[in-house]
């Protein structure tokens, strides 16, 4: 490291004319700017400058060092400048990681928009029901539902959403009308939801004459079948192969397709988080994208 410096003061000296010169522009002392040239020529065994009390100039062997050292500089310099440009400019690769449904309904378009906003941004999007591993596979951002228990992540709660427990409209009349219609009906999950599932749904609207036992539904059923996709699961609910957990924000768009088979009742509220594995300041690539992100949660 000495040696970078040596050069890139060396550098300065010829460019400036003098080593007063050099060390007004370094901010640094005579002293120190003359000790960086005596330590280099040392160092290498020869001598750059000849020096008198009014000029200085290049030895042969000094020029050809000289131009090794200017190119130095000059990447040191673009270097710098690139660096600083990124804290202007959203730009480069963006590693996203989300769940399916997320991913699809709610990231995707936010990052589209942002994509119009920002030519240089370079977004890598992976949709992925299991949670990766930030740190292995490289992710920058990951947005997931539930908080995460890895202490080397920061995470920060960025919006809601509930699920609901839906079938196709076939299976919702047989349920209806069949005596235990609902514990008869299988259950698709994904492979992140246990084998024996529970749900605990709350009546929406209470009122007064309603019994304290009708507030509540509590629902057990045995996974008949499982995916590791949450795509694949809501083709197997709206088959009519069974009920399985949809979330809110996708019913609106499924209406024709799947029904709540409790309605006037919800599941807990499920949080989102956003993670990420920098310790300081996020860079302003990944910044541009949470925020994007955040305004498509509030909507």
């Amino acid at each position: 490291m000495n040696q970078l410096r040596h050069m890139s003061v060396f550098a300065y000296i010829v460019e400036t004319g003098s080593i007063t010169a050099a060390a007004e522009s370094l901010q640094l002392s005579k002293s120190v700017v003359s000790q960086h040239l005596k330590a280099l020529e040392q160092e290498l065994g020869i001598t750059l400058l000849k020096r008198t009390t009014r000029r200085q100039s290049l030895t042969p062997a000094g020029d050809d060092f000289y131009q090794q050292c200017k190119k130095l500089n000059e990447i040191a310099d673009s270097a710098w400048q690139q660096a600083q440009n990124t804290l202007q400019v959203p730009q480069g690769l963006v590693r996203i990681t989300a769940p399916n449904a997320l991913m699809d309904t709610l990231i995707a378009p936010a990052i589209g928009k942002l994509m119009q906003q920002y030519p240089l941004l370079e977004p890598e999007l992976i949709s992925s029901d299991s949670r990766l591993n930030l740190m292995m596979d490289d992710i920058d951002l990951a947005i997931r539902a539930g908080p995460s228990n890895d202490s080397t992540l920061k995470q920060q709660r960025i919006g809601e959403f509930r699920d609901q427990l839906c079938a196709s409209p076939a299976l919702i009349e047989r349920i209806n009308t069949q005596r235990d219609g609902i514990k008869q009906a299988s259950y698709i999950a994904n492979t992140w939801q246990a084998n024996q599932v529970c749900h605990e749904f709350r009546r929406i609207e209470t009122n007064n004459t309603a019994k304290a036992e009708d507030e509540i539904i509590r629902y057990t059923a045995q996974a008949r079948c499982k995916a590791d996709s949450f795509y694949t699961c809501l083709t197997l609910i709206q088959s009519g192969a069974g009920v399985g957990i949809i979330p809110d924000f996708m019913i609106d768009n499924l209406r024709s397709q799947v029904q709540p088979v409790f309605p006037g009742y919800q599941l807990p509220v499920n949080p989102v988080y956003a993670l990420y594995p920098y310790s300081q300041n996020l860079p302003l690539s990944v910044r541009v994208c949470l925020d994007a992100i955040i305004g498509t949660l509030d909507c």
